[in-house]
């Protein structure tokens, strides 16, 4: 028995050995400056509006944090040569819940995008996110000897059409783009030959050019009116008074007010209901009136630095499963930061994108947790491999 718990230790020893600590580090600084800055945008709005505690939503997602943080290490010690066997499954199950939304779903935001079990909601866009990243990746693994034929690349790709047609009925017009970004820049870091790349990038474009036609044939009647609504960003403080224009317009005054160092942690005046959803989608807008701009810069290149560990480790890759594994947690980040960034900066149509480990929000958070540890069992995994190589 002493024998098992002395080399369970040194099992988790070198686990621990062969992490990437630097994105480590930054991920978890992160996290609790993230945690922080909910409990400072979310006090007021949980007081005044909910007439809940001030800490209610620090303490719910501090649950979420802790609950992502086992997830994340039952991910780094779990070989992901195993997905090979589960991959099936667990886009099936995805594919179900997704399926299920419509009768058995929770209608919150304009969307029935959540089931709810007591206090608790679920969200299975944001796990078809990290599930379809592993489905993917495992597949194209599977496969990597038979991709001369055409039908072997594409057929995974018609699973993400599934789930992205399944999120767009809810509607989330926000999370299917997410996730055909998600799916294609993976589809990119496919090994295939020039011949069928360039097929497929025609029929990529060709259906990119067939979805503008129809909105612009139609007029945009597809979309509901609120989607509508958020094509209008531009000059948004000039329409104030008009839904279209409040909530931007305040995100822009919080950016003002912060100036290069900020206003202090917890002076910020838009969480005083001038600013909705200021700890989710506009979180940014409030860190920057609390700590200025400069510290706003400062998240930016933590942000690049994140993204460019996780390239590094997909580039050092033992194999082809582990490299598309990082493509797709990469390109998770990258669409949430641009979407988010982008959309509270009035430079495209708000979406409700959280940003990447500051935003409020259970499934996300515990997902992103989950997609951190993938990645982390890909450094190891080849970490060991080098070292094995090297004996």
């Amino acid at each position: 028995m002493v024998e098992n718990i002395a080399k369970s230790y040194s099992e988790v020893d070198v686990i621990l050995s062969k992490l990437d600590k630097p994105l480590l580090v930054v991920t978890f600084i992160f996290f609790i400056f993230g945690l922080i800055m909910i409990l400072s945008a979310s006090s007021m709005e949980s007081y005044m509006r909910y007439n809940y505690s001030p800490y209610h939503y620090f303490l719910r997602h501090a649950i979420f944090l802790v609950l992502g943080f086992i997830l994340f290490c039952f991910m780094i010690i779990f070989p992901t040569k195993n997905y090979k066997k589960l991959d099936i499954f667990i886009i099936g199950v995805i594919i179900l819940a997704l399926i299920g939304l419509p009768f058995l779903g929770h209608n919150a935001k304009n969307a029935v995008s959540w089931y709810k079990i007591g206090p608790i909601t679920i969200q299975p866009s944001e796990f078809a996110k990290v599930a379809l990243i592993i489905y993917l990746s495992s597949y194209y693994e599977k496969n990597k000897d038979r991709l001369d034929n055409q039908w072997n690349i594409i057929k995974p790709i018609i699973v993400a059409f599934i789930i992205i047609g399944l999120v767009i009925i809810q509607p989330d017009m926000g999370t299917s783009v997410i996730i055909g970004l998600i799916t294609l820049m993976m589809f990119y870091g496919v090994p295939i030959s020039k011949k069928n790349r360039s097929i497929f990038n025609k029929i990529f474009l060709g259906g990119i050019l067939v979805v503008v036609l129809v909105f612009i044939t139609t007029g945009g009647k597809m979309l509901q009116s609120y989607q509508l609504d958020r094509l209008n960003f531009l000059d948004p403080c000039e329409r104030y008074q008009d839904k279209t224009g409040y909530q931007l317009c305040n995100g822009f005054i919080a950016f003002k007010n912060g100036g290069l160092k900020g206003q202090g942690l917890g002076a910020s005046t838009q969480k005083y209901l001038y600013l909705p959803e200021s700890y989710t989608d506009f979180i940014f807008p409030i860190v920057v009136e609390e700590w200025g701009l400069i510290v706003g810069i400062v998240i930016l290149c933590a942000y690049a630095f994140v993204l460019f560990r996780i390239i590094q480790i997909s580039r050092r890759a033992s194999n082809l499963r582990g490299s598309l594994i990082c493509y797709g947690v990469f390109a998770y980040l990258l669409t949430h930061i641009i979407v988010n960034l982008f959309g509270v900066m009035g430079m495209i149509p708000l979406t409700g994108v959280p940003l990447p480990f500051l935003s409020y929000g259970g499934s996300y958070t515990i997902c992103l947790m989950i997609a951190m540890g993938l990645v982390q069992r890909v450094a190891i995994e080849s970490k060991k491999n080098t070292n094995k190589t090297k004996a």
